[in-house]
């Protein structure tokens, strides 16, 4: 399972996420304590791919790993500010950079990149 932080820096603590199933093969995690930051992890041990969805089983999130286990992409289906005042669920994504897992400014998905994840995104109208 992925960590926040602690996998790149060698430090070994216990797991904060399981797994509660798959979508297309992806693991969907969620947090053993739900008080707890609600962001996926920075770091992936065994997968490139995690997921994460509402309360009511729709795309939340989706962070995609390079191989050497760090954060690169997060999808995300939830309110994005920069991208609508209003507060309201919008369907965008962050590229990461390293070494401090800070990331751009949110992008709009555009339709091609919608039509590539399409298959993740349980319950998230097309853009």
């Amino acid at each position: 399972m992925g960590g926040n932080g602690t996998f790149a820096l060698g430090k070994v603590v216990q797991y904060r996420w399981k797994t509660v199933g798959t979508v297309e093969g992806v693991k969907v995690l969620e947090l053993k304590d739900k008080g707890l930051s609600r962001k996926l992890p920075e770091e992936a041990h065994p997968s490139r791919m995690y997921l994460q969805l509402h309360d009511d089983g729709t795309f939340s999130q989706m962070r995609i790993y390079d191989k050497w286990h760090r954060l690169r992409i997060e999808i995300g289906f939830h309110p994005e500010r920069r991208l609508d005042p209003s507060g309201k669920n919008v369907l965008h994504y962050h590229i990461y950079k390293h070494p401090c897992f800070r990331h751009e400014a949110p992008h709009r998905m555009s339709e091609r990149n919608f039509k590539r994840y399409r298959k993740y995104l349980k319950g998230v109208a097309e853009p």
